[in-house]
């Protein structure tokens, strides 16, 4: 088997069996085809069957010295064994040639967050007087009520609302569906931008089930949510670098503070592991720490 038949391959299980996105196939086999790039420069004509680990170490001194970041060689490598797993699977190898790599030791970095204050001086700093606004005003809302991440939001269906229930129906990564609450300030700020803004515009076909529209009827890039946010910081002179995942990491944030318990915001999250959902009790430590200095007599 050659490096081709074995990336399309591998291509088709990514999409048909993984359901993975566009982007993220993309991602894996760009890995896959540095260790490729990797064998050619240095003239090893071997197949992906043939790779073995000492293959596989000097393949990541290369890359060391090529000025990749620690996350980028750790993402490349990730890809790398996603990709021998598949060929494991599908019986074209017996033994494991990623087993014994070790990837670079990352540390974790904990997200910014907002506090409350900061996100109602956000969302108080809203022109809700102008059509933009009124829609913004109920993005974000949404945004910090949800946990949304951005292509979550920008893809939220008018049939996936269930007012009355006060819930959303969400397709994450992967297209996993999951059920996530929505707060009534929230809603009730949807409903403000569908009865007085969306019914006002020419929507274009294929866009008539998408909640969140731009002026021409079509539904929002996440470079247009991104910019919103970035000129509404600028506004109001926050000083954080947010984004739109800023919102969702202070709704995780502000929720285990609260005292949620943790599998229950991992659900909201729609993480896969509870390990990914734990940062945020690293930001909950911080905040206790902080609590205990200003207010212990003795701290």
């Amino acid at each position: 088997m050659n490096w081709s038949v074995s990336l399309t391959q591998f291509q088709g299980y990514l999409q048909l069996e993984k359901s993975l996105s566009g982007h993220s196939v993309e991602a894996y086999l760009r890995d896959v085809r540095k260790l490729v790039q990797f064998l050619e420069t240095t003239q090893q004509n071997i197949g992906p069957l043939e790779v073995q680990a000492p293959h596989l170490q000097a393949f990541l001194e290369w890359i060391n010295t090529l000025g990749m970041t620690s996350h980028s060689q750790a993402r490349t490598i990730s890809g790398i064994r996603s990709f021998y797993k598949f060929l494991i699977m599908e019986d074209l190898l017996n033994a494991d040639p990623t087993e014994t790599i070790e990837g670079p030791k990352l540390q974790r970095k904990l997200p910014d967050v907002l506090s409350y204050d900061e996100i109602v001086s956000l969302f108080e700093a809203i022109d809700v007087s102008t059509p933009e606004g009124t829609r913004n005003k109920a993005m974000l809302e949404t945004l910090y009520s949800s946990g949304l991440r951005v292509t979550e939001l920008i893809e939220l269906k008018i049939s996936n609302l269930y007012e009355d229930l006060g819930f959303l129906r969400i397709a994450g990564k992967g297209n996993k569906e999951r059920l996530v609450p929505i707060g009534r300030d929230a809603l009730k700020y949807i409903r403000l931008y569908l009865d007085n803004v969306r019914n006002h515009l020419v929507i274009k076909k294929g866009q008539e089930d998408f909640v969140f529209l731009n002026r021409r009827g079509a539904s929002l890039s996440r470079v247009m949510v991104f910019t919103i946010i970035k000129d509404l910081a600028a506004k109001v002179g926050l000083e954080k670098n947010i984004s739109p995942h800023t919102f969702r990491h202070s709704f995780a944030t502000h929720l285990i503070e609260g005292g949620a318990d943790l599998r229950a915001v991992q659900e909201m999250l729609g993480h896969e592991s509870i390990t990914t959902t734990e940062i945020y009790t690293h930001l909950d430590r911080d905040y206790l720490k902080q609590i205990m200095q200003e207010f212990h007599p003795r701290s």
